[in-house]
């Protein structure tokens, strides 16, 4: 396809100024755990995610299952990291439209699925089941326990030490903790650290939440038709996308596949993120907050889409689960890949030896409490790859997703 150059039109938008009162501020950060010299040439919150690209638990994000199982994949299809890196693009840019901080925004967006089980959410369900006497598993939770304490970079402590507000948000991903039993590693960190677990996080924590939203669908929708999951008929009867894919088809008849998802994924990414800008805005002007305590304090999100939006994100939603999310090619290795995390557990917590020497070493009597619990944060910290071949090693057989 050849074009011309030609110039840039005038921008609809400038970016503003300065960050907006509302905006949550390094300056005033609640600080870190642990007190260190803050760095000369970055905010507290650019550190934060600069500590968060540079730990082994995000560069493990490489090698886990979004939807389809990581080494099934074809090159096209998302794993855990690349989710990462596109919800973090478009956290950083609704912050900054927002005139908040992007840096925090980014973290957020950057640290979300650190938490994270082999093989998905089929995973942490498996590993869940099979602690269940332990208290379960939940990602969330132990994305906190990871940069609390699992972490190793540094000598004068555990974990990476972020700041008050990073771990807020990547506790509240979802909202408040209020009117339910805690998960052990958030209670135990609450009570060392408080984390106002009942009020909602900072303008930027909501961003980030919200750019996980507009990822998936959009990407799920990329990766779906790359795989033939469903085919772009079936995508223009779905609701919200539907309307996209007639209007792509309108103006540009057929099109190779990758130059049909393209605009598709454009428009519709345009459109969620317009919608959210404007929803966001109008409870801003609404509530009025002259700070970023006064965010936390208004008792619901301020950064929302609207509601006839959320409807169609939750049909679109709808669509993907039944074609994509439960359809025979990725439920059948998914299901096999639940077999593998059950029956790890139930070797290595029998059998702590198995364990390599340093994480043995943490473990107490086989099939306790404590060996349970060293067990689950170690294969919670597997990648597809490293779980298939702990299996084989353990069991002296491959299994075939």
């Amino acid at each position: 396809m050849e074009t011309k150059p030609g110039r840039l039109i005038p921008p609809l938008f400038e970016p503003p100024a300065a960050k907006a009162p509302f905006a949550t501020r390094p300056a005033e950060s609640r600080g870190r755990f642990y007190a260190e010299p803050e760095s000369p040439t970055r905010t507290c919150y650019s550190r934060d995610r600069d500590r968060v690209i540079h730990s082994a638990a995000f560069r493990r994000l490489k090698h886990k299952t979004q939807v389809f199982v990581e080494h099934e994949g074809g090159d096209y299809h998302r794993t855990r990291l690349t989710h990462s890196l596109e919800v973090a693009q478009l956290a950083r840019s609704v912050a900054r439209v927002l005139a908040v901080d992007e840096d925090l925004a980014e973290a957020l967006a950057l640290a979300h699925d650190l938490g994270h089980t082999p093989f998905g959410h089929a995973g942490e369900a498996a590993l869940s089941k099979v602690t269940a006497s332990i208290g379960g598993f939940d990602h969330n939770a132990h994305a906190l326990r990871l940069v609390t304490k699992l972490e190793h970079r540094y000598a004068d402590f555990d974990g990476l030490n972020l700041t008050w507000e990073t771990l807020e948000g990547l506790v509240k991903h979802n909202g408040p903790l209020t009117g339910k039993k805690l998960p052990a590693p958030i209670a135990s960190f609450d009570a060392r650290m408080n984390l106002d677990l009942d009020s909602w996080p900072g303008l930027e924590a909501q961003i980030a939440a919200l750019a996980d939203d507009i990822a998936y669908v959009n990407h799920d929708i990329d990766d779906g038709l790359r795989a033939k999951l469903f085919s772009i008929g079936d995508l223009g009867d779905a609701p919200l996308a539907g309307e996209y894919v007639r209007a792509v088809s309108a103006a540009y008849g057929e099109l190779e596949l990758g130059r049909f998802i393209g605009e598709l994924v454009r428009k519709l990414m345009g459109k969620l993120v317009g919608d959210l800008t404007t929803e966001t805005r109008a409870r801003l002007s609404e509530a009025n907050p002259k700070s970023a305590a006064e965010v936390r304090g208004q008792g619901r999100a301020l950064a929302s889409f609207s509601e006839s939006m959320t409807r169609d994100i939750g049909a679109l939603k709808g669509f993907l689960f039944d074609h994509m999310y439960r359809h025979p090619l990725v439920m059948a290795p998914v299901e096999k890949a639940q077999g593998v995390v059950e029956e790890l557990f139930t070797a290595l917590s029998s059998d702590p030896g198995l364990l390599p020497s340093d994480w043995a070493a943490l473990c107490g009597a086989p099939g306790d409490a404590a060996t349970g619990g060293v067990v689950r944060d170690y294969i919670a910290g597997m990648t597809d790859r490293y779980a298939l071949e702990e299996y084989g090693r353990i069991f002296h057989r491959e299994i075939e997703l």
